[in-house]
């Protein structure tokens, strides 16, 4: 396999003191003191084998550290920006390595400030004194583990870090960018190398197995999120993660794998027959959610609305399925209020990426249905799209596409993957017996396009002052499947 890609230069620092700078003005105050706590070493539960380590997103957008129990403040008035590393003993040196020193962390870390968290109780009582009406910032009330008087008098603030690290994190720059753009580098790799030898594959492990080897082998040892390689009706499946079935029979596969390269995600999918021609139906599908993810970035740019590209995709999905007669028995109209594309179509556009795949969103003081606000167009507006919007401010992360979501700015990262699916189960246990909505099936014509099982495409989208580029260098239709038969 090729897995020759060049690497970053190692004396390129993460911006920990620019992205503590951006915070502090995003809360709108010159004095105060910022904590966060790093991710503890942890124990398996019943077990003396260690849990494997991931750091705290928050944490490490302040610090840039990846090392386990470490901590760091900011002093927004000095802008000295500390970070606290672990003590060390020689047992821990022997028999799990070590962290950092305080000279190494200097050389490794944008700090002003290095020293051992045994002595950050002092300096926060320290610091209390000598600022008594300044307030400590703290993003959960989980993380004040320290002593009630490490505090000292000054107030604790837990209720304004969070949204304000929020409004920084959904906005990229330059070397987050450059983190997310070698993420997604290295995940075409891994998967040009699985469409290279599909056709001698012979189930599902081999496919993960191929992404996980790349990865690891260009210095992404970590994955984004569990990979999804779903063959056959797997593919419908959203988050299907076993990954181990054989192909059998099975036409063609989903395959959703995203490599994480210094904490930052990728989240790439693709959507390929297994012997590189798809099936009439297949082909059908495929083309439907292209067109499906064309028109929907065609939406898309500064100051545009992601759920009116959502609503577009919906749209596209029940005149695809009209077309090919799955979808019966009403006008456009009728069929889309329904909400039956639901059934097809059960996720959202996409969402904000980052340190997280899933990355967060900033929040407003008052939430408003900003989608409504927007000039959109003569296609979308004709519709009720009020089931679309409410079904998509559900989550645990605010999702772009939902009716508060804010218009894209530049530098956010948004991931673009419509998608259609035939899940029998949820089609036949759901969706047939609700009269209101099995009434615009038609359900002998779906037989027909159940060994499809699901097509999504994604890419991933940064929003630039002109409009988006397209981070995703992974090859797709065509360009695919010309590997996948070596015609390339």
């Amino acid at each position: 396999m090729d897995v020759r890609i060049d690497a970053l230069s190692v004396l390129d620092k993460y911006p920990a003191k620019q992205h503590a700078l951006r915070v502090a003005r995003a809360l709108g105050t010159r004095t105060g003191l910022i904590y966060l706590q790093g991710a503890a070493l942890k124990y398996l539960d019943d077990s003396d084998q260690f849990q494997n380590f991931r750091q705290r997103r928050y944490f490490y957008y302040l610090s840039g550290c990846d090392e386990n129990d470490c901590h760091v403040t900011y002093d927004i008035a000095r802008q000295q920006l500390t970070l606290w590393l672990a003590p060390f003993t020689v047992h821990d040196v022997v028999w799990k390595g070590r962290g950092s020193t305080i000279e190494e962390a200097h050389l490794k870390y944008d700090l002003d400030k290095a020293d051992y968290s045994n002595h950050l109780a002092d300096y926060i009582k320290s610091w209390s004194s000598t600022n008594h009406s300044a307030p400590i910032y703290a993003l959960h009330k989980a993380s004040s583990h320290l002593p009630p008087q490490a505090w000292g008098r000054n107030h604790i603030i837990f209720d304004r870090l969070l949204n304000a690290m929020n409004l920084c994190r959904s906005i990229k720059d330059p070397h987050e960018i450059n983190m997310i753009q070698r993420a997604n580098d290295i995940s075409a790799q891994a998967h040009v190398n699985v469409l290279r030898s599909i056709r001698n594959f012979t189930s599902e492990s081999q496919v993960a197995a191929t992404i996980l080897y790349t990865s690891v082998a260009n210095g992404a040892p970590e994955q984004a999120y569990r990979p999804i390689a779903g063959s056959g009706s797997n593919g419908a499946v959203l988050h299907y993660g076993s990954n181990n079935e054989p192909f059998g029979d099975r036409q063609s596969m989903v395959l959703d794998a995203g490599a994480e390269y210094k904490l930052y995600a990728s989240d790439v999918t693709r959507s390929f027959p297994l012997n590189g021609r798809w099936s009439k139906e297949g082909k059908q599908i495929y083309d439907l959610v292209a067109d499906m993810q064309t028109g929907a970035m065609n939406l898309l740019g500064p100051g545009k609305y992601m759920g009116v590209a959502n609503v577009f995709c919906h749209i596209k999905c029940v005149q695809g399925l009209m077309k090919l007669g799955i979808l019966v028995g009403g006008c456009e109209k009728e069929i889309f209020e329904s909400g039956i594309s639901y059934a097809f179509f059960p996720h959202g556009l996409g969402h904000h990426m980052g340190l997280e795949v899933h990355d967060v969103s900033y929040t407003p003081p008052h939430r408003t249905r900003e989608f409504s606000k927007n000039n959109i167009n003569q296609e979308v507006s004709q519709y009720n799209v009020d089931w679309i919007l409410d079904h998509e401010e559900q989550g645990r992360y605010r999702s772009p596409c939902s009716s508060s979501g804010e218009g894209l700015q530049p530098g956010m990262v948004i991931t673009v993957e419509p998608g259609i699916y035939f899940n029998r189960y949820s089609l036949e246990n759901v969706f047939r017996p609700e009269r209101k909505w099995s009434k615009f099936i038609d359900w002998d014509r779906l037989e027909k396009y159940y060994p499809v099982g699901g097509v999504r495409i994604e890419d991933d989208i940064l929003i630039t002052a002109a409009g988006w580029r397209n981070l995703t260098t992974t090859p797709k239709g065509e360009d695919a499947l010309r590997i996948i038969r070596g015609e390339e």
